[in-house]
């Protein structure tokens, strides 16, 4: 494991790469802050709507756009694409400190993710062809779970130490600085020519081919059904932890972004943990597992614990959706093909993503009109059903690689 790791770090391609990843979702983070506060100075005591209505643009984006991406992606110079998705996410970024009205910020917002939309399945798919030993792919899926969570956790700190010598304006800056230097880390990587596409149907075919080819899929029509129990789980994190810990433990802001670091802990304990497990633990079992614990501590939070309980579920909803999303896209890539491998990641970011449309304005809603206890019990049912449709989904068969046939 030692060597694994260490011819891994030392893979100068890959560290590019991975870099590149690091540094763009640093300022994804950054600008997630700053776009908080431009929501306020235009809309003031409406800013709440207007920052959901942009998240909630932020999704449409990702749902609909990443199948359209995927479906001439094979097509593509990989890297020149990748690039260019930087280059332009910089340029739109930096507009955002000059718009004055609303609508702006809202098209603005869905034409960046819309980028986002294009550029992260295609890095996905390149990344197995970069690292084609498997240890060290399993070990570098860990290192992207980990980067997400410490954005989650960095960016906030970040943010807040910036904006004590600078105004939110010029965090946009920041942020578009970001994409300048992952497009720069991206230029010196080296990645290997694709794969010749055994697809030679027309565009309007390929626009369906990576969802039907999805949910075709056994074992990634069962992934589907773990994401509603990550989007469930990640949903209530992210939107009610703040409702719970003002409105149920009496706390305030340190205290709510405590809460929060307790989940992103116990996602990244399951990162460092996951190459290991992967060698002793099917897929299936980890995926069932990680759906099973999301859905149990959603239940056990309809008792409304207090604060060390509260802390406890929080980890453990951690660690449950990092079990089904850390191994996800080593399934993706044992599904298809090489050459369709942008195609799949398409499918599975749109799919997953609607899955987080969803759970998003189901617990929003809820928890305003039928209060948290309710919440919990809606979402750990909502849960359950992604696990017991994956339990029932996923193939008892292990080791069977499957590929999806061009012609699907």
């Amino acid at each position: 494991m030692r060597s694994s790791l260490s011819s891994l770090l030392h893979n100068r391609n890959y560290y590019c790469f991975f870099l590149a990843q690091v540094v763009s979702l640093a300022g994804t983070g950054l600008s997630t802050v700053a776009l908080s506060l431009l929501a306020w100075e235009l809309a003031g005591d409406n800013a709440g709507s207007v920052l959901g209505v942009a998240l909630a643009l932020k999704m449409v984006a990702y749902v609909v756009l990443a199948p359209v991406f995927g479906a001439f992606a094979h097509k593509l110079p990989r890297k020149q694409w990748l690039i260019a998705l930087d280059v332009i996410r910089l340029g739109l970024v930096l507009c955002l400190p000059f718009v004055t009205a609303i609508w702006q910020v809202y098209l603005l917002i869905f034409v960046i993710n819309a980028c986002s939309a294009g550029f992260t399945p295609v890095y996905q798919s390149v990344l197995p062809q970069i690292l084609p030993d498997q240890p060290q792919y399993i070990r570098a899926l860990s290192f992207s779970r980990l980067a997400y969570d410490l954005e989650q956790l960095i960016s906030p700190v970040l943010a807040a130490a910036l904006l004590s010598v600078m105004s939110f304006q010029q965090l946009f800056i920041a942020d578009a600085l970001t994409f300048l230097v992952s497009a720069a880390l991206l230029f010196a990587v080296v990645i290997p020519a694709a794969a010749a596409p055994e697809r030679r149907r027309g565009i309007w075919t390929n626009l369906g081919f990576g969802i039907t080819g999805y949910l075709r899929t056994p074992t990634l029509r069962a992934l589907l059904a773990t994401y509603i129990a990550v989007a469930s789980g990640s949903a209530m994190i992210i939107v009610n932890t703040v409702v719970y810990v003002r409105n149920i433990l009496d706390g305030g802001e340190v205290q709510a972004a405590l809460g929060l670091s307790a989940a992103g802990f116990g996602s990244m304990l399951v990162a460092l943990l996951m190459p290991s497990w992967m060698k002793r633990f099917s897929p299936r079992t980890l995926l069932l597992q990680g759906s099973f614990l999301i859905a149990v501590c959603l239940l056990a939070g309809s008792l409304l614990p207090g604060w060390n309980g509260f802390i406890l579920l929080w980890a453990l909803l951690g660690m449950g959706l990092s079990m089904v999303q850390t191994p996800a896209a080593a399934l993706v890539k044992n599904a298809c093909s090489e050459s369709d491998a942008p195609a799949f990641f398409a499918a599975n970011f749109s799919l997953s993503h609607f899955c987080w449309f969803f759970t998003y304005l189901l617990t929003g809603w809820s928890s305003s009109l039928l209060g948290l206890q309710t919440t919990f019990f809606i979402m750990a049912a909502l849960s359950a059903l992604g696990f017991v449709l994956a339990l029932k989904l996923y193939p008892r068969r292990e080791g069977v690689v499957e590929v999806a046939s061009p012609q699907a």
